[in-house]
């Protein structure tokens, strides 16, 4: 190496380590930067879910929040300084606040679902598996937004996703599997199309069902095949057909003088279009005005055409008639309009809580329409939207719906027809029914709220979108209830009026009553409560017995003087115990002193219980009297005290001594309250029951001492303690002055221009009464409605139609004209054109726009014009027709005549020179027609009333009115207008419309008497059906099988108010008589009668069952009079009480005591007896018994609404008998119970209609069917027993019979090629005005143009009607065949259910070849449209029978219709059959099966393979032997099959004829006979053995001992 090498070695690795020295320092650098890039992506900004949209008022002005943090990509939380400001999302945002009303404003809103299509995950088209069984799956997708209901304007997707969630917008689907196109079979071969020599055959179908879900294509719809008919041609036939054939008619255009003067020299070529570059200056030069239509002429090509598709001379076509290849025409026009208008203000001027744009429009006018098939008028209106958001607006006004006060409540609604009350309906109470009215105003954002209520103008009630609040609900009237008071109690003892101030002996006896139900309503006051009479020998305190004791005798004797040992207190009047010393000056009237009887004293019983006093006061006349007695117990003996006299035995005395003037305080009731000043510094500070009044008053009432029977005394008669007060405070009730809104703004009046002979139309505004005035406030304004007429508005202008007259006809040029065949003069037919302007009523030129919009239909521009020839005959003008004479019936002509040379022709005199018409007949013939309307009651006019109307107040019935249509016809039985007939149009008939009739029940029976007469029972009452409801009357809904209903009530007969009363018992009669000398036993006696019990004692004898014979003390009983020196008892005493547990172990005790002793060492009897306690026979337990709930109960004035369930509690001994309560009440037993409940019966609310709304527009305009619809609905709801609510909610009345005017366009012709065989012309069609009543049916009558208006289909053909273009084949040319007809609506189906709501119609055009020279061919077409109805069609295989190794297989609709395609291609059956090897034996052939067999006649000869080796002749085929091998035996048996199985074997079992060996016959046999003894040794050992009968051992008998079985 030399030293440069080296150097250079050197350097090199110098230059290495410096470029890696300068990388190094380059990553060191950049690798900060890369650390900071690396920190800011590992924090991203995370964000929250959008909270509650916040705001104070509903609509777009909400705030919505949201968190936002920093987070590593690795999920944990940091602080927000790691991510970037910029990059944080917004937290707050602005947002809808939607609210609950919002929910009826906006809702969901989707479009249909798209086409499904295959979709993967990836959301890509998925191609179709050619593995398809019945379908497959897909995705369809479909748009969903939020709108408001009455724009459908799109919002916010939020505001409806708050009531309910977004609709799905993506659902998965079936797409079926491809179909096939499928088309009809064959029809049969059309004719050769040549006579003579080779020619074609063709045949077509047409396409059933098209190509669905990617299904293939559809097959050719031709089959072409040559023919050959085997007949020679004369000499010449065979050569080509040769026909004129015409192309389309050129553009349009105009003559040029270039052109006139270089055809002049040079010709015209007919075949060559216009150049572009002549007609664009043609259009520049040329000064187009308004309806100034130019004549041009068009032409077209003509040559002459061989069968073979190829041009020949023009000569061998052209013959004496030749086509016209020029004609005039009318240069096409656009339509003209004029330059927009300026944009019209945004429709939205403030910003509202719907999000819906406003909008801005412009307009533009017609100057001219298209002629010439010139292009349509573009859109005269554009719209663009505005104002989107709305921010920057002001907020719009928003209107909310405002109630009225509640009328007062009404209960005459809730009755029936029937019912007795309505004759009073002041007096009605209880459930009723009240009504209010709504208005839509708009809402105001300040309110004062000092102000008692918000008025605001009512408005349309259109603004107003929340939902209606109710305009009825049930109230309350209270009823009235009476005051119910006690019985009076007995009188107090004589008491002075004050004891702190005694008088001497003057005072009152008092008896009260107190109040048990206080009265309710307007029943007005209680009666007095307190009555009292004058008395002497008044007293404050007085003695009052507890006990009586009995009679001791003196100094400790055992008989004798002395005294009884009552036991007393001292009380006041107020029944409070007192000291003792202030009873000195009071005395008790009973007896103190007493005789107990010596041994042989008289002994008498105890005095009897006074008698009930006779009077219950004393007067001049009658004075009360009490009596007692008592009877002798014992005689007396010798030389004792003896008995008294019989008149001693009785005691009477005076009772009720007091006067029977009574007297009372009567207060009247109170005055009105007043204000009174000295309650007026009260005012700003008191309150009542709580709340704040709005002052307080006085109210006073007059108080008299009244007498009874008498009248009014001096006020010191009464006692002053008990007087009532005469002044009370009240509340003065608040004035409430009259509201009522400001007037509405008036209607609006018409803004466009009226006709001439229109009257003027009103404007109206009205006001609603919020709150009517009430005690006293200020009235309502008289007036609620005003109506003014609308200022008169200009009449609408009158434009019309000018019409200039018709120019000279214009034929196409000279130079075109002279280079055509044939034309050697300027005549035949042209058009012509005319001027046509606009003018107003004063005759003064106008734009079109006032004719187009105001005028007639414009009159045609252009008609067709006729140039006579030379040798034509020539005719003037028709003149007018003459006038007519006598009207209906006569006729008017017109005239014309020949004029020059054609006077002379004789061809000219075959033109008609008269025409008559029949004149004008102004006689009508009406005829009514169609069904009469429902009966439209007649309307009353309503004014305005303070508040709503009533329930009840729409009319539903009564006299009315019913139409039938009248239909007007001229003399042609042409349909015209009714007004003609001079009648309205309309019959009249009065009808009546039957008021609806409510159930009639009759009144409620009275009640029945308790079914108990002690404890608790059952009263009832029911009611009858008198009549059915009828006509929608209110139904009877609670009736029973017999048709009545019951009401029940329980009901408590007071064992205390009937109760036995038996007099004293008589003297005992001993031996049937009664002598004070004997003794021993005897017989008593005493009268028993029922008494009803009363508060002051008096009792009235009634019917004994009304106490109950179980109770009835006996009236006769054994008794014993005592003899001297017996021992004396008393009678026996009470029975002492059992304790409440009534066990046996218990006992009670009754004692006596000895009245005398006896003499002779004679002994007392017992002085106790002991028993014990038998539960029900003299010990008792008592229970409260509760009865059911009585059915709610109200007041007679009452129909429903709050009511009372009672029930009632009564005693009940254990033995099921009822007692009195005090027996309960003396166990204290616990009585918790509520006795009455509040209950609500549900009130009979009718169903309420509202009243009928305006008639609609005539559903049709013209003819016989139109109708006017009028509905109402229903406001109220029937509750309960109510009337229910009418079905006939929509009213119909026939239209005023119209005639109907319509074009008619009639079939169209063949196609029309004048002059040529073949090649483009025109279908025509002509189209008339007819008028008819609505169906268009040959009776239509053809009328003049102008009734129909404008035409469809433009100016140009208003006088030759439609054309289309056609073209007719020329022969050898290639075309498509006329369409098929519509196929049957196809169905797609899975599984026989269908997959679609719409089917599929086809129809086709085939191609036809005629000359296999000429393959210049379009292509097949097919159309499709949905249809209805359709079916779901199903597609098998047929096949024939074979013939020979062949058969047909095609495939079939399940309609039966033999199709291509629609079958699947894998369950094909074979056409063809071929056998492996083939059948090349003689006689042979390949079978069904696959396998050669012998034709008929031989047998067949098999090899031991089992193939065919020859076959055999049968020598006689009607005597077959079974072993004979056939192939239809063998087709029957299969045996190919079964020789086939033994093919493998070693041992072969056939012949090599195919017969059987001999051993396989032994074998069979053998085989047979084991199978035999198989089944015998089978049965001998599965058959039963039979069981040796025994004699049955002997039993013994049955006894009747029992030994204590449990089974016995």
């Amino acid at each position: 190496m030399s030293l440069r090498d080296e150097f250079g070695l050197l350097e090199w690795t110098w230059q290495q380590l410096r470029k890696a020295m300068i990388l190094w320092i380059f990553v060191f650098l950049q690798t900060p930067a890369n650390l900071e890039a690396l920190k800011e992506t590992q924090y991203i900004w995370r964000s929250g879910q959008w909270g509650r949209c916040i705001g104070e008022e509903c609509g777009p002005n909400g705030v919505q929040s949201r968190t936002v943090w920093c987070v590593h990509i690795e999920g944990w939380t940091t602080h927000h300084s790691h991510c970037k400001y910029e990059e944080r999302p917004t937290i707050q945002r602005d947002c809808f606040k939607v609210c609950d009303w919002h929910q009826d404003i906006f809702e969901w809103d989707f479009s249909k679902w798209r086409d499904c299509v295959l979709r993967t995950s990836s959301n890509k088209v998925k191609p179709r598996t050619s593995a398809c069984v019945t379908a497959q799956r897909g995705l369809q997708h479909r748009k969903v937004h939020c709108v408001r209901k009455s724009n459908r304007s799109l919002v916010l997707d939020e505001i409806c996703e708050f009531f309910t969630p977004k609709p799905a917008s993506d659902q998965a689907c079936l797409i079926p599997c491809p179909q096939d196109c499928v088309a009809s079979e064959f029809s049969t071969w059309s004719t050769c199309s040549r006579g003579c020599g080779k020619g074609l055959q063709h045949r077509v179908r047409s396409v059933l069902s098209p190509p669905l879900y990617g299904g293939k294509s559809c097959p050719s719809l031709t089959e072409t095949k040559s023919c050959d008919l085997q007949v020679s041609c004369l000499v010449g036939e065979d050569e080509f057909q040769y026909s004129l054939k015409v192309g389309p008619w050129s553009d349009c255009r105009l003559p040029s003088q270039r052109q006139v003067w270089q055809n002049a020299k040079l010709g015209l070529n007919l075949s060559l279009q216009p150049s572009e570059k002549n007609n664009l200056k043609h259009l520049i030069h040329e000064r187009f005005k308004p309806w100034d239509i130019k004549i041009g002429y068009q032409t077209r090509h003509a040559h002459c055409t061989r069968s073979d598709g190829k041009n020949a001379m023009l000569s061998l076509c052209t013959h004496d008639n030749t086509p016209a290849i020029f004609q005039s025409c009318v240069m096409r026009r656009d339509c003209g309009v004029s330059e927009w208008s300026e944009w019209s203000m945004c429709s939205k001027t403030c910003q509202s809580s719907s999000m819906s744009p406003g909008f801005r429009s412009r307009n533009r006018f017609i100057k001219h329409a298209a002629v010439g098939g010139g292009s349509d008028c573009p859109v005269l209106e554009g719209k663009v939207t505005c104002n989107i958001g709305g921010e920057g607006l002001p907020e719009c006004p928003r209107y909310v719906w405002r109630t009225t006060d509640w009328n007062e409540c009404w209960v005459t609604p809730l009755l029936s027809q029937q019912d007795w009350r309505r004759s009073n309906q002041s007096a009605l109470c209880g459930g009723g029914i009240q009504t209010r009215e709504i208005y839509c105003a708009q809402k105001t954002n300040e309110v004062n709220k000092q102000d008692f209520k918000e008025v605001s103008r009512p408005v349309e009630h259109s603004l107003c979108t929340e939902p209606t609040q109710v305009t009825s609900q049930l109230c309350n009237i209270a009823c009235t209830t009476e005051c119910f008071v006690s019985a009076w109690t007995s009188w107090s003892p004589c008491m002075p009026e004050n004891c702190q101030e005694p008088q001497k002996s003057k005072g009152f006896k008092m008896r009260q009553r107190h109040v048990v139900g206080e009265p309710t309503g307007s029943a007005g006051k209680c009666p007095h409560l307190v009555e009292a009479i004058h008395c002497e020998d008044s007293v404050c305190y007085h003695w009052d017995l507890l006990e009586e004791g009995r009679c001791i005798a003196e100094n400790n004797q055992t008989c004798g003087q002395g005294f009884y040992n009552h036991s007393i207190l001292c009380k006041n009047n107020q029944a409070e115990m007192v000291p003792e010393d202030l009873c000195k000056e009071s005395s008790l009237h009973i007896g103190w002193v007493c005789e107990v009887p010596c041994r042989a004293d008289c002994v008498l019983s105890e005095w009897s219980e006074w008698s009930v006093c006779s009077h219950s006061c004393s007067s001049k006349n009658a004075e009360g009297k009490q009596r007692r007695s008592r009877s002798i117990v014992a005689l007396a003996h010798i030389g004792g005290k003896s008995c008294p006299s019989r008149q001693a035995l009785q005691e009477w005395r005076s009772c009720n001594d007091h006067g029977c003037t009574v007297f009372h305080w009567d207060a009247s009731p109170w005055a009105p309250c007043t204000e009174n000043k000295l309650v007026t510094a009260l005012n700003s500070t008191i309150s009542w029951n709580g709340e704040t009044t709005c002052s307080v008053g006085i109210q006073v009432r007059q108080v008299h001492c009244i007498r009874n029977n008498f009248g009014s005394v001096p006020p010191k008669r009464c006692p002053e303690t008990s007087r009532p007060e005469t002044l009370r405070l009240c509340l003065l009730p608040c004035k409430k002055d009259c509201i009522a809104t400001p007037f509405s703004e008036w209607t609006s009046c018409p803004t466009t221009c009226q006709q001439g002979n229109s009257s003027n139309t009103k404007q109206s505004r009205y006001r609603i009464i919020v709150q009517k005035p009430d005690n006293g406030g200020q009235e309502c304004p008289d007036t609620l409605y005003e109506e003014r007429e609308c200022e008169a508005l200009s009449v609408c202008p009158n434009y019309r139609w000018k019409t200039h007259k018709w120019h000279q006809c214009i034929l196409a040029p000279d130079y075109v004209r002279q280079g055509t065949i044939g034309a050697t003069e300027a005549c035949g037919f042209s058009l012509q054109s005319r001027g046509v302007v606009c003018k107003t009523g004063d005759d003064q030129h106008s734009d079109v726009f006032g004719c187009l919009k105001w005028a007639s239909p414009m009159p045609p521009l252009v008609q067709k014009c006729w140039i006579p020839c030379r040798d034509d005959c020539m005719l003037t003008n028709w003149s007018r027709f003459s006038p007519c004479k006598s009207g209906c019936g006569s006729t008017q002509s017109r005239w014309r005549s020949l004029v020059g040379k054609s006077k002379k022709k004789e061809m000219c005199q075959k033109y008609p020179l008269v025409e008559t018409q029949p004149c004008p007949c102004d006689k009508y013939i009406s005829q009514p027609l169609g069904n009469w309307s429902d009966c439209v009651l007649l309307e009353d006019k309503v004014s305005l009333q303070l508040g709503m109307k009533v329930q009840g107040d729409v009319k539903v019935c009564g006299q009315g009115l019913q139409y039938q249509a009248v239909a007007c016809y001229d003399q042609n039985k042409k349909l015209v207008d009714p007004l003609l007939c001079g009648n309205s149009g309309y019959i009249e008939e009065t009808c009546s419309v039957l008021c609806p009739s409510d159930c009639k029940l009759s009144e409620w029976s009275k009640w029945s008497a308790c079914s108990k007469s002690c404890g608790s029972g059952i009263q009832t009452r029911s009611k009858w059906l008198r009549e059915k409801a009828y006509n929608g009357g209110r139904p009877c809904l609670k009736l029973d099988v017999k048709n009545q209903v019951y009401d029940r009530i329980p009901c408590y007969g007071d064992c205390i108010k009937h109760s036995w009363k038996a007099e004293p018992w008589s003297d005992c009669r001993i031996n049937g008589r009664e002598s004070m000398h004997s003794c021993g036993e005897g017989v008593q006696t005493r009268k028993v009668r029922c008494v009803r019990n009363t508060a002051d004692g008096l009792g009235k004898i009634v019917e004994d069952a009304l106490c109950g014979y179980s109770e009835i003390p006996v009236g006769v009983h054994q008794c014993f009079l005592y003899c001297p020196g017996d021992c004396v008892m008393s009678d026996w005493g009470q029975w002492s009480l059992c304790p409440k547990g009534c066990n046996n172990l218990n006992t009670r005790v009754r004692v006596r005591s000895p009245l005398r002793l006896p003499m002779d060492g004679k002994s007392c009897p017992e002085t106790s007896e002991v028993e014990p306690c038998v539960l029900n026979k003299n010990c008792f337990q008592f229970l409260y018994n509760l009865t059911e709930w009585s059915s709610c109960q109200l007041s007679d004035k009452a129909v429903c609404g709050q009511g009372l369930k009672i029930r009632l509690l009564d005693c009940v001994q254990s033995d099921g008998k009822s007692v009195s309560l005090k027996y309960c009440e003396k166990m204290r037993l616990e009585s918790s119970w509520h006795l009455f409940m509040h209950c609500f019966m549900e009130c009979p609310v009718n169903c309420q209609l509202s009243e009928w709304s305006s008639w609609s527009e005539c559903s049709r305009t013209c003819g016989l069917e139109g109708q006017m619809k009028r509905t109402r609905h229903v406001l109220q709801k029937t509750h309960g027993e109510g009337r229910p609510c009418s079905s006939h909610l929509i009213q119909y009345r026939p239209c005023l019979v119209k005639p109907c005017y319509s074009w008619v366009f009639g079939e169209w012709s063949s196609c029309k090629i004048e002059g040529a065989q073949c090649g483009d012309g025109f279908k025509v069609r002509n189209v008339s005005c007819v008028v008819h009543d609505g169906t268009l049916t040959e009776s239509a009558k053809v009328v003049e143009n102008e009734l129909c208006g404008n035409k469809a289909t433009g100016i140009n053909n208003i006088e030759w009607g439609q054309k289309i273009p056609c073209s007719v084949p020329c022969p050898g040319d290639c075309h498509l065949t006329e369409w098929s007809s519509w196929s049957s609506c196809h169905l797609v189906c899975l599984d026989g259910k269908r997959f679609e709501t719409t089917g599929h119609q086809t129809h086709s055009r085939a191609v036809i070849v005629q000359a296999l020279e000429n393959q210049d061919c379009p292509e097949q077409i097919w159309e499709g449209r949905p249809c209805t109805e359709g079916t779901c069609h199903e597609y098998e295989w047929r096949s024939s029978p074979w013939s020979g190794n062949e058969r047909n297989v095609w495939c079939v609709r399940s309609d039966g219709v033999n199709v291509t395609g629609g079958c699947s291609p894998l369950n094909q059956p074979t056409a063809t059959r071929h056998c492996n090897p083939s059948c090349i034996k003689p006689y042979s052939f390949c079978t069904q099966g696959g396998v050669c067999g012998c034709e008929k006649g031989f047998v067949e000869v098999m090899t031991p393979y089992g193939f065919l080796d020859y076959c055999a002749k049968i020598p006689m085929t009607e005597e077959k032997k079974a072993d004979v091998k056939t192939n239809v035996g063998k087709n029957k048996l299969n045996n190919s099959k079964f020789q086939a199985f033994f093919n493998g074997w070693s041992i072969d079992p056939f012949d090599p004829d195919g017969k059987p060996k001999v051993w396989v016959y032994g074998i069979s046999a053998a085989v047979v006979f084991l199978i035999i003894l198989i089944t015998v040794l089978s049965y001998l050992i599965c058959k039963k053995p039979k069981h040796q009968t025994r004699p049955a051992p002997q039993q013994k008998p049955l006894t009747l001992a029992y030994d204590g079985d449990m089974d016995m």
